[in-house]
């Protein structure tokens, strides 16, 4: 069987609530974030076979603590999956910066101060080679556009294309092969519910 990468989306935070760019702004999970961390951790139990998996974690403290309370052991901690380095647009709406740059998104513009479409490419192979060399599984817990942008990398799209992949909190996606050729088995499953 062909590996398969599981990306896991942190939990909900205050600033993901608002819509406030976050990426180097270390802030926790909300109530709901955790609950929906735990239960995507019961989503994850579901998605994979049994077996040896490895698990790479930004060093964010919202996706740290998701990986915890998702139940992920043997977490490593991989600086390459920090979200994208909004520089001076770091906690603001994308209203608020429309303000002043009409019609502005990550994806079409750039962030005076933060990470280039091209930077965050370069991050996203490197990562993405990581991955495959390892020889289990992979779930890879981290933020939502950088998070899109590996998805978009591992189907050798441009990075703007992470544009049509939504991830929302706690929201999982799992990436594979038919054949070898990069595909998505499943696109921003949601943390299981009870009830």
């Amino acid at each position: 069987m062909e590996q398969r990468v599981y990306i896991l989306r942190h939990g909900t935070t205050e600033w993901s609530l608002t819509g406030q760019h976050t990426s180097r702004t270390d802030i926790p999970l909300t109530v709901e974030g955790e609950l929906r961390a735990r239960q995507a951790g019961q989503t994850l139990t579901a998605l994979r076979p049994a077996g040896p998996v490895t698990v790479l974690c930004s060093p964010r403290k919202r996706a740290q603590r998701t990986a915890d309370l998702a139940g992920l052991a043997d977490v490593v901690t991989e600086p390459l999956l920090v979200e994208w380095d909004y520089g001076d647009y770091e906690g603001l709406t994308t209203d608020q910066i429309r303000e002043t740059v009409p019609d502005w998104t990550v994806w079409s513009h750039p962030c005076p101060g933060g990470e280039s479409a091209s930077n965050i490419a370069t991050r996203a192979d490197d990562l993405l080679e990581r991955v495959r060399g390892a020889d289990t599984d992979v779930v890879l817990v981290g933020h939502g556009h950088f998070s899109r942008c590996l998805i978009a990398r591992w189907l050798n799209l441009p990075i703007a294309s992470g544009v049509h992949f939504a991830l929302d909190a706690a929201g999982i996606t799992v990436l594979g092969h038919d054949r070898g050729v990069p595909q998505i088995h499943r696109s921003n499953i949601p943390a299981w519910q009870q009830g």
